[in-house]
């Protein structure tokens, strides 16, 4: 009786160890798909134009806040 208790007990405890350690770790954010668009005249899915080059990323300047913006309340 004692051997069956200490089973199930041991049984139970592995597999809440097992649940607990399949859930830790990191995990990627899911990347979003984009739908496919398709042609309006024939309704089949449209090739993908060529992409323009992107610009370069501004060089973000802060602002200094003036007083009077500072004693707004947000």
């Amino acid at each position: 009786m004692a051997g069956l208790m200490n089973e199930l007990v041991s049984g139970v405890v592995k597999s809440v160890l097992k649940e607990i350690l399949k859930k830790t770790g990191s995990r990627a954010a899911t990347k979003r798909q984009k739908r496919q668009a398709r042609s309006a005249t024939t309704g089949r899915f449209k090739k993908a134009t060529a992409k323009r080059a992107a610009r370069p990323a501004k060089k973000q300047v802060s602002r200094r806040r003036t007083v009077a913006s500072r004693s707004k309340t947000r």
